[in-house]
């Protein structure tokens, strides 16, 4: 494989990237809620990012991330035509997908929104009504909303500041939905921000509706060697890359998952303006 770019769209200038990619053995075995470990150099960490689209048909996986640190502005420098040295999966746990008697809400944030049309489009294929909850804080930071409404039977939408959709939060609008729909929403689904992902689980279960979170955002090696992506769930401890990402919401401690999310962020920062302060940009040669 030779984990080609075949196409690159810039979906937030300066801060998020799709990227389409030739990898047909990925590709033919991905399922929704799986993910990806990539390294763009020889001296490269390997990070995980949830793989939002797959065509086992054409051969291609998408891919969706944020430039938080160094590894994702190595990767933002990649262009079309350019291949990423490794690829490894697809891995954890799919996404357990079933018909439904009620509809599935599939909520999302950030990043997370990319990752959460996947599992969307999943329940779609598989009979179920779903319906998409997005937010961000301005319109020029949503993700994916047309690609949503190809798969969603509704999508509704959010902004901190009203520029698009309902002002507030997603919980907002997830509220309304389960006070509208009472014993017709069969479960719901969210990917996102840790504390976002927290209050959905927390309106989901004031509702007694099982909620499923993605807590891809701990994890590290993905293959559950080095222990960074444990969690406590129900009081048992879990490692996220391999027992997940996905868990019941109800049962995980998101102020310890929130608290081990931020251990090493002086040194996340560090390391990332170290290497745009040496990085030559080579983009346009």
């Amino acid at each position: 494989m030779t984990n080609t770019i075949l196409r690159k769209r810039i979906l937030i200038p300066g801060q998020t990237s799709e990227l389409v990619i030739e990898a047909p053995q990925i590709a033919a075995k991905a399922r929704p809620g799986n993910f990806i470990i990539l390294r763009v150099c020889p001296q490269g960490e390997r990070i995980p990012l949830t793989i939002a689209d797959a065509d086992a048909e054409a051969g291609t996986i998408t891919l969706v991330y944020l430039v938080l640190g160094k590894t994702t502005a190595q990767l933002d420098t990649l262009k079309q035509g350019d291949a990423i040295l490794d690829l490894c999966g697809p891995l954890g746990k799919p996404t357990d997908i079933s018909k439904q008697d009620g509809t599935v809400v599939c909520v999302g944030g950030g990043t997370g929104i990319a990752a959460m049309h996947h599992i969307a489009k999943g329940h779609s294929q598989a009979g179920n009504r779903v319906v998409g909850i997005i937010g961000a804080r301005n319109k020029d930071l949503l993700l994916f909303e047309e690609e949503l409404g190809n798969v969603c039977d509704e999508v509704l939408v959010s902004t901190n500041d009203g520029s698009r959709g309902r002002q507030g939060l997603v919980t907002d609008i997830l509220t309304d939905v389960l006070e509208e729909s009472g014993k017709g929403v069969a479960e719901v689904l969210a990917v996102g921000p840790v504390p976002m992902m927290a209050a959905v689980s927390d309106v989901a279960t004031r509702f007694t509706v099982p909620c499923l979170v993605s807590l891809n955002s701990i994890m590290l090696d993905g293959i559950g060697m080095c222990g960074a992506c444990r969690v406590n769930v129900g009081g048992e401890t879990l490692f996220a890359c391999v027992d997940g990402p996905e868990f019941d919401g109800s049962l995980v401690d998101f102020r310890e998952l929130s608290q081990r999310l931020g251990a090493f962020k002086s040194l996340e920062r560090q390391s990332y303006e170290e290497y745009r302060k040496n990085h030559v940009c080579r983009c346009a040669n």
